[in-house]
């Protein structure tokens, strides 16, 4: 694919999790009114490796996921935009900034379901859900423990790793799973690590 908008974030975008965003920057509002023209406006997300969100000069990763724009309300000071990740890709080339970016992109294989993995899915979810509802009271947990996911097992999985409480770093490892196996083992492992740090008792309650 060449020419696709690209909008680099500090945060990953997982397949089949919808992405809200606040759309300010004069080159971004000119992107998504360029989108707005096509018929399946689309564009490419992938993570901030240094440097901010807003101003440019950032340094890209280059393993993304290609983002629907579904909904475009304006404000008075801003787009209220909502997008939903699709298939993920890769950057072959970054082509010149013309407001905002651009780049010449690859289709990433989809990841491949077989009925034998469905104890490892319903495993991780228990996992999830469990640390999600042990940790409702951390500011820092973005998602309910009963979000309702996908029946589409392989859906369902990505959104698993999206609604996990992982910090972005590895999120963006979860991105680059190269089996639906390991993924759902991933998930697994990452999340029980992270789980003392979530649900430990506060300061005060502790000897």
């Amino acid at each position: 694919m060449t020419g696709v908008p690209m909008f680099p974030l500090g945060s990953v975008l997982l397949p089949y999790t919808p992405l809200p965003l606040r759309i300010f920057e004069p080159r971004y509002l000119t992107m998504i009114g360029r989108l707005l023209d096509e018929e399946e406006p689309q564009f490419g997300v992938v993570l901030i490796e240094r440097g901010p969100e807003a101003g440019g000069g950032e340094q890209r990763s280059s393993v993304g996921t290609l983002a629907r724009l579904v909904r475009v309300a304006p404000t008075a000071t801003d787009l209220q935009v909502v997008a939903v990740g699709a298939e993920r890709i890769t950057v072959d080339r970054w082509l010149p900034d013309d407001p905002y970016p651009v780049a010449e992109v690859s289709a990433v294989a989809p990841l491949e379901w077989s009925d034998a993995l469905t104890p490892l899915r319903d495993e991780a979810e228990s996992i999830v859900r469990r640390v999600l509802a042990r940790a409702a009271d951390d500011e820092n947990v973005r998602w309910d423990a009963e979000t309702e996911l996908s029946p589409d097992p392989v859906e369902s999985s990505w959104q698993l790793a999206a609604i996990a409480p992982l910090g972005e770093l590895d999120r963006f490892t979860l991105l680059r799973s190269t089996t639906l196996g390991g993924l759902l083992r991933q998930i697994i492992d990452l999340t029980l690590d992270i789980e003392p740090l979530l649900t430990r008792p506060p300061a005060d309650d502790l000897g």
